[in-house]
């Protein structure tokens, strides 16, 4: 279903199960392992983000694998190769609806959804999300991309049986946006300021109004199970907690860090700070919270892309409520 080879954008490997780069240099027998996902680059990139807020575990190690989509991260949870994970809301529901849910979604990681967006490239005739009858327009199936892209075509009075929609990973969108095999890209992160800086690449329309800004932190049961390693899971959200307060508060320097990372102007990144619907903040499990990802679970029933009625209920863990909302 998704792309599982390597970014042809950006330098380093994403491939499923990929072991890289640790915090700390012990060996994993002296400490214990937590082992996080790492989905995309740039502001995604959370061992990017506790360097440059020069944040780092105490008492345990981050032993980090890189994925293209929260898709590959469940995947990988349902496989126990990971203890804990970042994604949207959506690859659980698509979880929720098959035999295997080896997680418990235990935060919400609240913030920007206009760094979602439909690309079209420099030039295009493609004005208005009514334009894209009749267009092939690619996007990441079973993720934010999918979602948005429905509900975006719903506000037009369009089907998505009126596009010619392209399921596709990352690196294969980017390298079909670069050489105009289709007519816009449904895209999240790095790849927007990427084809915008490089290949004269126009927003068409950001996820604003169509996602609830709502991103969820996942653990393995297992993990959760045994105390000392849920421990290490709160360690790792206060980490987390503490890297968006450090972005929010620094983000020139964080705009700075990013640009590099992905290799782009620093003024392509502050633009869409300067655009962002909120910044990055993690909350505790809320009735709220467990409502949205239902109402998303309902869209893509009606929309066919379930084979039944989901409830995400049992998909949630509030036992780090109290920890969240704990002072920093």
């Amino acid at each position: 279903m998704v792309d599982r080879r390597r970014f042809l954008i950006g330098a380093g490997a994403a491939g499923i199960g990929l072991t890289v780069a640790s915090c700390g240099g012990a060996r994993k027998d002296d400490v214990p392992v937590l082992r996080a996902a790492i989905i995309g680059r740039g502001e995604a990139d959370y061992r990017l983000l506790f360097k440059a807020a020069g944040l780092a575990p105490q008492g345990f190690r981050l032993e980090y694998s890189e994925f293209q989509s929260g898709q590959l991260a469940v995947e990988a949870l349902n496989g126990n190769s990971l203890d804990v994970a970042g994604m949207s809301e959506i690859p659980p529901i698509f979880a929720a609806a098959s035999a295997i849910q080896s997680f418990k979604q235990v935060a919400v990681s609240h913030g920007d959804v206009n760094n979602q967006v439909v690309l079209v490239p420099k030039g295009s005739a493609i004005k208005s999300l009514a334009d894209l009858k009749g267009k092939r327009v690619a996007y990441v199936r079973a993720t934010t991309t999918q979602y948005f892209l429905i509900k975006m075509l719903e506000s037009v009075g369009l089907k998505w049986s009126d596009i010619t929609p392209v399921a596709m990973g990352v690196s294969d969108g980017a390298a079909a946006f670069g050489r105009g095999s289709i007519d816009a890209w449904a895209i999240f992160g790095f790849p927007i300021q990427r084809a915008i800086a490089t290949e004269g690449a126009r927003i068409l329309k950001t996820a604003s109004g169509f996602l609830s800004g709502n991103y969820i932190v996942s653990a393995h049961v297992d993990t959760l199970a045994d105390p000392a390693k849920s421990k290490l899971v709160g360690d790792y959200l206060t980490l987390l907690r503490r890297g968006y307060a450090w972005a929010d508060a620094h983000q020139d320097a964080w705009a700075a860090a990013i640009a590099k990372d992905i290799g782009v102007p620093k003024s392509y990144v502050l633009d869409q700070f300067a655009r962002k619907s909120d910044s990055f903040s993690l909350r505790p499990v809320t009735p709220a919270a467990i409502q949205s990802q239902q109402e998303v679970a309902d869209v893509f029933l009606k929309a066919g892309s379930l084979p039944h009625p989901v409830d995400v209920r049992p998909l949630w863990d509030d036992r780090f409520n109290s920890l969240i909302e704990k002072a920093l």
